[in-house]
């Protein structure tokens, strides 16, 4: 009979895993991995608050691995122009207020006849506009939060999200399919380290974040069937025009719930996970927490 005991498989085997170190089939992995990743080079994606912060980090990003960036933002256009001379010319600006139904169709309309004017197709959308009003339902002073306010932060972080991604799904959903897979694109949303560690005067930010990221199952879901995958981010405190906005006492209460590195995140790196995100076929349907392991307590 013969001898299967581990000690005379490891006679004939230095390691088990030595089948697995050899540089070809490791090369083979690798080609393979190559292969599967979805390509950002020569391909379009449309980036909605594109001018600043964490969109316009992640529109540089796309650009310097060799994709081109529609910025769909409501700055006025002098300062649109400004942005996308700084991008080069695989950036393009076009002017888009994400609470105007009919402002977003034309700003994708025009997206999509850049790229096909290109000859750069689609390959995903990241709605990374969004607006943080600060105040709680009852402040200290008995007043109440204001339904405008709320209204306003309702309509651009979740209702100008929903918008437009389902526009521009219609459009990337025609995209010829790439790969073993038959990837068309992706769709990464934005949310927020406040849809699960919310703080004072948040209630509204963060529910609204909190809807962005349950967005990101179920619209895999639906549109898997296109070949499309969504992915949500969820960061915590990062340097942006929006985090400028806060108080010294706020920084300073956030800045002592750090782990490591023990400071603030910046776009770029935030932008490098929006890259691995897009290039990793098996990324869907998830909420990836961007945080450096900190959990905010009450400030």
């Amino acid at each position: 009979m013969a001898d299967h005991s581990s000690s005379n498989w490891h006679s004939t085997s230095s390691s088990p895993y030595a089948w697995f170190q050899s540089s070809s089939i490791l090369q083979t992995l690798s080609d393979l991995q190559a292969a599967r990743a979805m390509r950002i080079q020569n391909r379009t994606f449309i980036i909605s608050g594109g001018a600043s912060g964490l969109g316009k980090g992640s529109a540089l990003e796309l650009i310097q691995a060799g994709g081109y960036v529609a910025i769909l933002d409501r700055v006025d256009p002098e300062a649109g122009q400004a942005v996308e001379k700084e991008l080069g010319s695989s950036a393009k600006f076009f002017h888009c207020d994400v609470l105007n139904t009919e402002s977003i169709a034309k700003a994708v309309q025009g997206a999509v006849d850049w790229a096909s004017k290109t000859g750069k197709p689609l390959g995903g959308v990241i709605p990374a506009a969004g607006v943080n009003l600060p105040a709680p339902i009852l402040n200290s002073k008995g007043k109440v939060v204001d339904l405008e306010e709320v209204d306003l932060v309702l309509g651009i972080n979740i209702r100008g999200t929903i918008d437009l991604i389902r526009q521009a799904a219609v459009h990337l959903a025609k995209v010829e399919p790439e790969g073993p897979d038959g990837e068309r694109g992706v769709v990464i949303l934005v949310s927020s380290s406040s849809a699960y560690d919310g703080q004072y005067g948040q209630v509204v930010y963060g529910a609204t974040k909190g809807a962005v990221a349950s967005m990101a199952l179920p619209m895999a879901r639906d549109l898997a069937r296109y070949g499309i995958r969504v992915v949500a981010i969820a960061p915590n405190l990062f340097v942006t025009g929006m985090s400028n906005l806060m108080s010294e006492k706020a920084w300073k209460s956030i800045s002592q719930t750090f782990l490591f590195p023990n400071r603030a995140g910046n776009p770029p790196e935030f932008s490098m996970l929006v890259k691995h995100i897009i290039e990793n076929p098996m990324l869907n349907g998830t909420v990836i927490r961007l945080d450096g392991g900190s959990r905010l307590a009450k400030m």
